[in-house]
């Protein structure tokens, strides 16, 4: 009866998103200095510090194969003397949606249809195409960077505006890039079926096989930085996750390398029971007015409450390791409190006991906001362009990769209604002519529909292109 109880209870809820996965150990080395920007101990030169990162695709669930076309989670976790440091990103440098309002239905849409059960590539590329904003990574995904071979062969982005501030207090805006050192590697449509027929673990058996015999992978660690000066005159919105910051402009500095060493010895324990926050951070690493950055501080953590528990920053592979004095978090009680529960310390505070008191010195500096502070309207922003990055990265690709891109493209948005495929194609058209030619060509569509709908704000577009009920 024990042994039956407990197995009917074994499987906790999946990730929403992100539940297929793999994870190691290792290292984050840093080799150059960046302390004028940071006082960050992790980020300190000739600093080691031990770390956990968590791969997986995004849209299946826990069975899903690994290389299908689609965006990779990448989440690290740093063991710093100052607690731990989370860095959530992907393996793109942005993201499909600004706003956190969206964040739900962007899940939904690319999930299970409710009626059907099915996957729905016409719930895609609806939602995609009614959104602007998401063109720059459609482009990204249908191009052949959209299925990876394997985790090792691919860069590692924190996609989000970030906040560094130094010993002086001193704040500059960053954005974390993470280098492959074993190259770029991706797989075609036709490369990734046969890789799925035969194997749907072929991710996480490439990195378990490098790791074990003693290939590490490693990547090369660089950061952007814009001083604050700089972003009140910068081009467009700074926080925007769907904008990149030029590398002109804004050029990689070099921080250090990370390399994983090390496989888990349970997956459970450590892998599943990995539990991640961009709301970890650590003194010298704060945040930004990027909004869909504040709707995911709150979310990642609650979705690990309502996965794990209240309690899962306890779980051995989320504890914060190396800190002086143990970690001191204020949480007490709670479901599966398996420390002491800080004995019979007050549980209050203020309190005349010493404990629990405020430390304004690992608070970030105040910022000061101007500007309307709610949801993202890109209509109040004159600045907006959802398709210049869209329409610089196809200018960027050699002929095979466009061609590649135009023949992703065709191929997955097939099965969707016309109406919809018209809306894609008006947006290529708007990122670049030819881009949009052959994007329209591909899809079977007419020409001269595209050039007058291409004449349409997006609000019209949306209407012309909705059928009536």
């Amino acid at each position: 009866m024990e042994k039956l109880a407990h197995f009917d209870r074994e499987v906790i809820p999946e990730r929403r998103m992100h539940a297929k996965g793999w994870g190691a150990y290792g290292k984050l080395t840093i080799t150059h200095d960046i302390s004028q920007y940071t006082k960050a101990k992790a980020l300190q030169p000739d600093a080691v510090t031990d770390c956990f990162v968590r791969f997986s695709t995004v849209a299946g669930e826990r069975g899903a194969a690994d290389a299908e076309r689609d965006i990779r989670g990448v989440a690290m976790k740093f063991y710093t003397p100052d607690g731990n440091w989370d860095l959530v990103g992907n393996n793109t440098p942005t993201f499909f949606i600004r706003d956190v309002h969206n964040f739900p239905d962007l899940n939904r849409a690319v999930k299970r249809d409710p009626y059907t059960g099915m996957r729905s590539a016409q719930n895609n590329w609806d939602f995609w195409t009614l959104l602007p904003e998401c063109f720059h990574q459609i482009t990204v995904v249908m191009s052949d960077r959209g299925i990876p071979d394997g985790f090792r062969h691919m860069h590692l982005f924190g996609e989000h505006t970030y906040s560094f501030y130094n010993e002086k207090n001193e704040r500059v805006w960053c954005k974390f890039h993470f280098k492959t050192q074993q190259g770029i590697k991706n797989l075609t449509n036709e490369e990734a079926a046969e890789k799925n027929a035969m194997d749907r673990e072929s991710a996480g058996r490439d990195l378990f096989e490098a790791i074990k015999r003693g290939d590490y992978p490693k990547w090369t660690m660089y950061v952007q930085i814009m001083t604050e000066d700089q972003a009140k005159h910068h081009y467009e919105n700074p926080f925007d996750i769907t904008k990149i910051w030029r590398h002109k402009k804004y050029p990689l500095i070099e921080v250090g390398e990370m390399e994983l060493n090390r496989w888990p010895e349970n997956y459970f324990a450590e892998v599943e029971q990995a539990a991640f926050t961009p709301a970890h951070v650590v003194p010298g690493i704060g945040f930004s007015p990027d909004k869909f950055l504040q709707g995911r501080l709150f979310v990642y953590g609650d979705a690990q409450r309502y996965r794990l528990g209240v309690n899962y920053n306890q779980i051995p592979v989320n504890q914060a390791k190396g800190v002086k004095g143990g970690v001191a978090d204020y949480h007490r009680d709670g479901a599966m409190r398996t420390d002491g529960n800080y004995g019979g310390a007050p549980a209050y505070s203020p309190n005349s006991a010493g404990v629990w008191s405020a430390q304004p010195d690992v608070m970030e500096p105040p910022l000061d906001i101007d500007g309307a502070m709610w949801r993202y309207d890109p209509e109040d922003d004159p600045t907006n362009d959802d398709f210049r990055a869209g329409g610089d990265l196809w200018r960027v690709m050699t002929e095979d990769k466009k061609e590649m891109l135009i023949h992703n493209t065709a191929a997955d948005i097939a099965p969707v209604t016309e109406n919809i495929k018209y809306r894609h194609a008006v947006h290529c058209y708007k990122a670049d002519p030819e881009y949009g030619e052959r994007a329209t060509k591909a899809m079977g569509l007419d020409m001269n529909k595209v050039l007058e709908l291409a004449k349409l704000t997006n609000k019209e577009l949306n209407k012309a292109t909705t059928p009536k009920a």
